[in-house]
């Protein structure tokens, strides 16, 4: 697969530094079910890299030690992962909010029956991705199939209070099919709201749009095509400001499968670790979970590259959806 990494690394992107840390964000590993275009950590059925129970523990460890307010959950499908129940259960007792990014089918999949009772037992923040909800359009981007069994998954997410009791939250993630921005997102969850209600009696609280980063899968296919130049002129062309104060990594670290500390998911994929201010810029230093047990790294710099241009283009971007209204 062609790599946008060496393209990404000389930038003129603002910088920036970290802020107060509220939220981890887990990459429990890159084993999923499903292998979608726009995937930015190239998850699949053949991946076995998965967290084991020592970095789980670590994880559990520095929750409780900063009280921080959020465990996100992310993978591959995080749910694969063997210890994903146990982190869960051990987490709501610590009062932390537990996301599960969840990519819905794997609620269909043999051995996880019973993984959205679990979920609403626990009250597990469920984001969901829907890509669109159009049939064609999801199936083209994730596969045969998928958009039926994520639609018999939200209706069993429905049944469970999902979307409809305020303490079980759902909500869904599109991601534009091409090189494209997504739309605003107030429009765009109207039409989703409306779409899935009248088609097939689902409820679902809010939709969250994602644009694409050129890393990984999406970025070698632009690079394939020959649309990569093109791209990031769109996201630097669309670059606001105002956007800067509220991108996730001011107030996000992002940990990897091996327990290893990043500015936000996108530079774990691109292998860009997280620093402190007395490291120098470029190095290839890792900082890891034991070190999250002594510092917060408030005020670090953060590691920026072109792909940054991503999260501020147009109205935003972040693992919460657009950051304007």
């Amino acid at each position: 697969m062609l790599d946008t990494r060496p393209l990404l690394l000389d930038t003129d992107f603002p910088s920036l530094n970290r802020g107060a840390l509220t939220t981890l964000q887990v990459n429990l590993g890159y084993l999923c079910n499903l292998s979608c275009t726009h995937c930015h950590v190239n998850a699949g059925p053949k991946r076995t890299e998965l967290m084991d129970r020592d970095n789980v523990e670590l994880v559990l460890q520095v929750l409780q030690r900063h009280r921080l307010q959020v465990l996100d959950l992310t993978g591959g499908a995080p749910e694969m992962n063997p210890h994903f129940r146990y982190l869960v259960e051990e987490a709501v007792k610590l009062g932390v909010e537990v996301i599960d990014r969840c990519n819905l089918t794997i609620l269909q999949e043999p051995g996880y029956e019973d993984l959205a009772e679990f979920l609403a037992r626990h009250k597990v923040t469920v984001v969901a991705s829907l890509p669109c909800y159009s049939e064609q359009n999801v199936n083209e981007q994730r596969g045969k199939g998928v958009f039926g069994d994520s639609i018999d998954a939200l209706i069993k997410l429905n049944s469970l209070g999902y979307g409809i009791d305020p303490q079980l939250p759902l909500n869904l993630v599109y991601n534009p099919n091409g090189a494209f921005l997504p739309p605003p997102q107030m429009q765009l969850e109207n039409d989703y709201k409306q779409q899935l209600r009248e088609q097939y009696g689902i409820e679902f609280n809010s939709l969250f749009t994602i644009t694409n980063m050129p890393i990984s899968r999406f970025g070698g296919m632009l690079l394939a095509k020959g649309k990569y130049h093109d791209y990031m002129e769109l996201l630097k062309g669309s670059y606001s400001d105002s956007n800067l104060e509220t991108v996730m990594c001011h107030s996000l670290i992002s940990v990897d499968w091996q327990g290893n500390l990043y500015d936000c998911d996108f530079n774990q994929m691109l292998e860009l670790p997280l620093r402190d201010t007395q490291q120098i810029i470029g190095s290839d230093r890792q900082r890891h979970l034991r070190q999250l047990l002594e510092t917060d790294f408030q005020g670090n710099p953060i590691v920026i590259g072109e792909h940054c241009y991503g999260c501020t283009a147009g109205q935003g971007s972040s693992c919460g959806g657009a950051l304007e209204d």
